[in-house]
C-alpha cells in the first residue's frame, strides 16, 4: 500500500510541477493544513465518545449492556463468558453509534477474551461484523461533515444506515454459509 501511495503522491507531484508549478508549495501547504484539522476533529470526537465509553464502563452501564445483549450474543457469537459478552456488547454499541476507533479496543479485548474461550468461530465473526460496521448513528461521519462547514451534515443518516445494514447483513449470512461448507 505504501508503494501505491508514493507512486499516486510523487505522478501527482510531478504532474502539478509541469502544469503549475507556480501553485506547487501552496497545494503542498494546504494539503498538510487540511491533514491536521481533519486529524485533530478525529481526536477530539474520539476523546469524547472513548471518555463516555470509559464512564459507562466505570459506571456499571457496559455490565448491564452486557446483560441486555446476553442472549442475543449468546445466540450469535456462540459464547457466555461474562468478560466476553461486556466487551462484545461494547464494541457493538460503539460500532452502532458509527465510532469505528472507539469499537477497536472492545473488539480487542473481545477478541483476547474469546481466544481464552477456545471460540475461534466467535472471534471470526466478531471480525466480519466490525469489518462492515453496522451504523444507526453515524457520528463521526456527521461530525466530519460538520467540522468541513456542510450545510446538512446529517443527511448521510439514512443512505449510512442502509448501506451498512445490507452490508452487515450479507456478511454475516456469507459468513454463516462458507463456515456450514468449508467445515
Amino acid at each position: 500500500m505504501n508503494v501505491i501511495f508514493t507512486a499516486v503522491f510523487l505522478s501527482s507531484l510531478l504532474a502539478i510541477a509541469i502544469c503549475a508549478p507556480d501553485r506547487l508549495l501552496s497545494s503542498l501547504l494546504g494539503g498538510a493544513e487540511n491533514s491536521v484539522k481533519m486529524a485533530i476533529t478525529l481526536f477530539c470526537i474520539y476523546a469524547v465518545w472513548m471518555g463516555l465509553s470509559k464512564l459507562a464502563e466505570k459506571s456499571g452501564l457496559s455490565k448491564g449492556m452486557a446483560r441486555g445483549l446476553k442472549p442475543l450474543s449468546k445466540r450469535i457469537f456462540k459464547t457466555g463468558g461474562a468478560a466476553a459478552n461486556e466487551a462484545l456488547a461494547m464494541n457493538i454499541s460503539c460500532n452502532l453509534l458509527g465510532l469505528g476507533g472507539a469499537a477497536t479496543p472492545y473488539a480487542v479485548k473481545a477478541i483476547g477474551e474469546l481466544e481464552k474461550e477456545g471460540n475461534s468461530y466467535a472471534q471470526k465473526l466478531l471480525f466480519v461484523i466490525n469489518a462492515t460496521s453496522i451504523q444507526i448513528l453515524p457520528t463521526t461521519v456527521i461530525a466530519l461533515r460538520a467540522s468541513a462547514g456542510s450545510v446538512s451534515p446529517s443527511d448521510i443518516f439514512l443512505p449510512s444506515l442502509l448501506c451498512t445494514a445490507v452490508s452487515t447483513f450479507l456478511a454475516v449470512l456469507l459468513f454463516v454459509i462458507g463456515n456450514k461448507l468449508w467445515r
